[in-house]
Parts: structure tokens; sequence; C-alpha cells
């Protein structure tokens, strides 16, 4: 303890000895706890205090305060503080009721939590004290779990670094800033301070020859001063890359000579010797008036007064050189603290004053609008939810309720009706932001539809509902195809392909799956189906007079034409598709006579065709296809290389489906090192014209590389 009460040598002997007695109670109370990495916890009142004494500068009352906070927060009770002070009750009493306060309660609106913090404490110095606590723990972040440290962190960037900016304390602003840059973009943090640590000694020697040839002179005028580089923190420098579009190196101000003058706390005199001082740089190092910003004769709104420029030192390079006295450095530290810990003053009027300010801050903070772009802005692509028992989650931007569900447990998603978003009543598309304390409803009887694709945008939420439609498709496909067979073999119908590619158009439908399972549903009759091959079959064996009228055309064509119209045997002579190309109808194609196997028809754009042109001319037979082919389908190849992503095979089905075509063979080979999927299947169309649909549509999905047909 007697080393802790050397920390406070600025205090009377009395204060000590409060200040004594606020630990000694707090450490027998605290005693056996520890913090998460297994130190004794009151470790983490002392570490807030000093903060409070050496680095914000609060009165005695304060420091005991925050020790006997941290004995009575969980109980709540100050029946034994009777042998304190009111003012220091006061202070528990504010702390103590902030303390039961969950991020939830405020939706972590920084306007919300101020006004929490105004209505449970009468003395604004509560606040203050609240952000020394939330520095220390932000100094500590480390030691915390990781779902501890992520709520941490966003309340930090969404409560304390607004009121710390709010209220003045620019040096906590921005060490929390550099925290919650360190652990929300490590890489980038890492790199900055690395540049920052390597650059050190340079710039202490740039200092040293700057400060020279101005020694003199500011003795000579009786100037007594102090000169310190100002370095920007890695926020600060990060901020401004991204805002200028340049490197590190590129920033032209991340590090500035501040001139301290130490003089009498009189404007007049002040203002006069910042001036003197700017006089005599200028005067030994050229100036770049264009960047001179004199916020002496207008300060700041925020009461920030300095003179800054920029010069160039004798090796070309050009350095910010800032002026203020020490109570302009003191506001510029510590805001409106320093009305009253300027030279370690006591006056109450002073302190009445600094209080008046802080509360004015809290109560009306239209009076002290904040510059967005000074503060690190929340997360573009990610939102920070809370459950109704304050656990917090992170989810996608634009995440809906339903989303938000599977997130948490797939069952619940499946089963989910609505929810409530902050206690009131939402629909399942309803769109969450950061903040809001979302609550799911779900009923037994619930099961997705395909119009749940519409509304979740996570990965997660999709693929789940994706599987749980394509079950419970596959479950009704089951018991409508096998109702179908049962009732074709009664009816003594077949059922091939052209004919249920026909099926699959009058019903508008995609996939097989998806006729079998309307039928399993009922959204079909099997007794229309039967009536529609009864149709079919009886067209069909009527004799077609526009097919007749082209085969009489064309048998006055010469003998090296061939109508293919899908017969085996055409004018005497067989032939086959190439299984080297497997051409479709409607594409260029030529006939080239085999020895055995009669003619086979190659497409014009074949791998063999230049070789079997050039090498056999008098086996070639030109071909063309019947305006009206008897055969329904032809199969052909395709290879896709796309990119792995979790929906492209998915994706791929549903273009195939949606046109006439169907799948015969599929195969999906992973290519690790280029991160991408090997894509070779088998379909069936009926012309070249809907294989370009396919083609096309494949082409246009975003992470198709390439589409080849084989």
């Amino acid at each position: 303890m007697e080393n802790l009460i050397a920390h406070f040598s600025k205090y009377s002997p009395e204060e000590l000895d409060i200040i004594r007695k606020a630990y000694d109670f707090a450490a027998a109370a605290l005693k056996g706890q520890t913090r998460s990495n297994g130190v004794p916890f009151i470790e983490h009142p002392v570490s807030t205090a000093l903060i409070a004494c050496e680095e914000v500068g609060l009165q005695a009352d304060c420091v005991a305060a925050v020790f006997l906070h941290e004995a009575t927060r969980t109980s709540q009770d100050l029946s034994a503080l009777s042998g304190f002070s009111k003012d220091i009750q006061t202070i528990v009493d504010g702390l103590n009721k902030i303390s039961t306060i969950k991020p939830k309660d405020t939706r972590l609106e920084a306007e919300n939590y101020k006004r929490l913090i105004v209505s449970y404490s009468k003395d604004p110095r509560v606040v203050v004290l609240k952000l020394c606590d939330r520095l220390e723990i932000m100094r500590s972040l480390e030691m915390f779990p990781k779902m501890d440290r992520e709520r941490k962190i966003l309340e930090t960037l969404m409560l304390y670094i607004p009121l710390a900016h709010q209220l003045g304390l620019y040096n906590m602003k921005s060490e929390l800033e550099d925290i919650y840059f360190k652990f929300s973009n490590p890489v980038q943090y890492r790199a900055i301070t690395n540049k920052l640590l390597a650059g050190e000694r340079d710039r202490k020697k740039m200092m040293e020859e700057f400060i020279e040839p101005l020694k003199q002179q500011l003795l000579d005028e009786g100037i007594s001063y102090k000169v310190k580089i100002r370095t920007k923190t890695a926020w600060s420098i990060w901020k401004k890359m991204q805002k200028q579009k340049v490197p590190f190196e590129g920033v032209f101000d991340v590090f500035a000579m501040r001139f301290i003058i130490d003089c009498e706390p009189d404007k007049e005199l002040e203002h006069a010797l910042c001036w003197k001082v700017f006089s005599l740089v200028t005067k030994e190092y050229e100036s770049d008036t264009r960047r001179l910003r004199d916020w002496l004769s207008n300060p700041k709104p925020n009461g920030y007064e300095c003179l800054h420029i920029t010069v160039k030192n004798n090796k070309g390079a050009y350095l910010e050189v800032q002026i203020r006295t020490k109570r302009m450095d003191e506001w510029a530290e510590n805001g409106l603290a320093s009305h009253w810990s300027y030279k370690g003053i006591k006056r109450e009027a002073t302190l009445d004053n600094w209080l008046t300010s802080v509360r004015d801050v809290l109560e009306h903070p239209e009076r002290h609008q904040l510059q967005d772009e000074d503060l690190p802005q929340p997360p573009e692509k990610e939102i920070f939810v809370f459950t109704p028992t304050g656990e917090l989650r992170k989810i996608d931007a634009g995440a809906t309720v339903l989303d938000f569900a599977f997130s948490i447990h797939s069952g619940l998603g499946l089963k989910c009706t609505g929810g409530r978003i902050n206690g009131k009543a939402v629909p399942l598309k309803e769109k969450l932001k950061t903040g809001d304390i979302v609550e799911i409803m779900s009923g037994k009887n619930q099961r997705p539809s395909s119009d749940w694709l519409n509304i979740v945008v996570t990965s997660k939420a999709r693929n789940k509902i994706r599987q749980k439609l394509t079950e419970i498709e596959f479950q009704k496909a089951a018991e409508g195809k096998e109702l179908l067979e049962r009732r074709l073999k009664n009816w003594k119908l077949e059922l091939n392909d052209e004919k249920l590619a026909d099926l699959l158009k009058k019903w508008q439908l995609k996939t097989i799956n998806a006729l079998y399972a309307a039928i399993g549903e009922e959204k079909i009759d099997v007794t229309d189906i039967k009536s529609f091959l009864t149709e079919v079959n009886e067209a069909s064996s009527a004799p077609d007079q526009e097919e007749r009228k082209s085969r009489g055309v064309n048998e006055g064509k010469s003998q090296d034409d061939i109508l293919v119209i899908g017969a085996k045997d055409v004018k005497g002579i067989d032939y086959k598709l190439a299984k080297c190309c497997n051409p479709v109808y409607g594409d260029d194609v030529f006939g080239f006579v085999t020895i055995k196997d009669g003619v086979k028809i190659h497409r014009i754009s074949c791998p063999n065709a230049t070789r079997l042109i050039e090498r056999y001319p008098y086996r070639i037979v030109k071909v063309k296809w019947s305006e009206n082919p008897k055969t329904g389908n032809f199969q052909t190849s395709l290879k896709v290389t796309a990119a792995k992503e979790a929906t492209v095979i998915n994706d791929i089905m549903d273009v195939i489906n949606s046109f006439r075509a169907s799948v015969r063979e599929f195969n999906v080979v992973e290519n690790e090192k280029h991160g991408t999927y090997e894509i070779n299947m088998r379909i069936a169309v009926p012309s070249n014209l809907e294989l370009d649909k396919v083609v096309s549509q494949i082409k246009n999905l975003r992470y198709t590389i390439k589409v080849n047909r084989t």
C-alpha cells in the first residue's frame, strides 16, 4: 500500500488517509477475487485510481470512490460507507448504478447511455471515472475471452470514444482509438506502429538539429519552454491514409515539433509569447504560409488554442511546428478536466465551473456536436446484436430476423415464425441493426418455403434452407413418383424423356423431382397427367402431314444430301451421332462415311473435322437437319471452371433446370492450387438454341471463369 501511496503524493496528508482507508476497505472486500488472467482483482481499481489521479488529475475523493465502488458494486449497500464524506458516497452510488446498466439497455446509442448516466448520478465526475475504468479495461483487453473482448471493443467504439471526445478528454480518446484499431485491424496496426518505431531515432535527431539554431534566440528573449515530439497515433495515421488514399510515407504530418511555453495563464501574455516564438521559427526556417493554422485568434469550438505552421528544415524536409502555452497544452490533453487541475489548483469556484461544463455536455449534446470524421466508424459489413439474455452476436450487415434465428441454431431457424426487436413484434424479413435486442419466435408446425431464400442474406441460412427444401422435395417426390408409376402401370401408359419434358413445360416446372413432388403434394392430379399423355399419344399416332411433305421435297435433292430426322435408316443409310463432338439439333454438321458404322455425324467445329476433311474428302457427305426432328433430346458435354463458392453447384443446376434441359452426368473436381471447381457434365437438350441459353446463363454467374463445350 505504501508503494501505491507514493503515486498520490500530490494530495494532502488528510486526503492520503482517506485514500488509504478506502483501499483497505476494498482489499478486504475483494480478497480472494481474481481477474481473467488470475491476478488479484484489486489490481483493477488500483490501475483505475492511478489513471484518475495521474492522467486526468481528479481529486482524492474520486480516487477513494474508485476503491469503494469496486468493494460495494455487487451488494449496492452503502451503509458501510458512513465513515466517508457525502461527496464520496454520492460518487460511489452513481458508479454502482451505472455498473448495473447492460449494453442492451442502451441499444448501444451514446446519447441514451449518457442520459442514463445523468439520471443515475448527481455528480458529473462519475462519467469521467467511468471513462478511466474503461481505459484500464481496454489496456488489459488481451486477458478477456474472445466474446467478452468483442463486446468491450464494440461498447468502446459506440459509447466511450464518443463520450471521451465530447468531454474533451483527448488523450484518453486517442488511446481508446488506438486500442480499438489494434484489435479490429491488427495487421495494419502492426505495420504502422513498426514504421513509427523504426523512425523514432531519426525523429529525435531531426528535433535536435531543428532546435539548435533557436536555443540562443529563445534564451535572449527570456522565454521558458520545452520542446517535445508529438507523433500521430496509429489510428490517426491510418485514418489520414484512407482519407487521402496515400501510403504511410505519404502522410505529411506523421510527427510535429511542439513548443510548450511556460508562463502565467494570462491570455494577452500567452498570445504575445506564442507569436514571438512563431516569429523566431519563421525567421530561421522557410515557412509554408498556406498551411498556417491560427487557433489563437480563433480557437476551435471545443476550446483548442494553438499555432500550427509548416516549415522546411536545412535538409529540405517539411516539418509541422505547433506553438502553445502550458495552459493550452493542458486543455489540448485533458479538455474540460484541465479547468480545475491546472497547476494543482483546487478552488471550489473553478471546480464548480468544470462540473457545470460536464453536466451541460451530458444534458445538452446538441450544443456539443461531434464531428463524425474524428471518430472511428462501426464496421460496414457487420452488425452486432444481442439475445434477450444479453449475449452479443456478430452477423452480416443487412441480416434479417430469419438470418439471426439460423445464426443461433439451424433447428430454430427452420421453425422460426417471426421475432421481437427491442420488445416489438416483427416479421421474418425485418432487418436488424447494431444494438438491437432480438428474440426469436418459433412454431412446431412451421416449415420453410422457397420464399425464405429471398429473405436471408447469410450463407449459413441460405444453405440450410436449400438443404431442407431439397429434403422435403425428395421426400414428396418419392411419394409422387411411386404413385405415378403405379397408376401408369394400371393405365398401360409409358413415360419417356420427351413426354417428361412436355409435362414439365405444361406445368411450368424446372425439374423432374419438382413434378414428382407436386404429385406427392397433390398439387397436380394424376388423372390430369393421364389425360395429357393420352392426347399426346393420339397426336403422335396420326400421320404427320408436314413431315411427309418435307420428306417428299428432299427426295428431289442430290444423292449427297442426307436428311437427319431421327430415324436410323434414311434412304437406306445408317447414321450415328459422333461421340467426339456430340452434335445437337441446329449445329452445323457434316457426315463421314465409315467402314462399319455407316455415316458418323460430326459438328463442323469438331476437333477431328480438319483431319477428316483434308485426308478423306471423298468420304465426306452433306448433312442437314429436318425442320421437325422426331428425336426430342440430344446429349452433349460441357466443362465449367468456376471459383470455389458454396452455392456454385446448386446455381448451375438451377440454370440447367430453368430450360428444356436435363442432367445425365455430373462430376466435380476441386482444384486446390487455383481455388476452383472443374465441373464436367453431360446434359440432354432438344436443340443448340436451348444449349446456347444454358451456356449463356452459366457464363453470367458471378463466379464462373469459363465454359467450354466438349
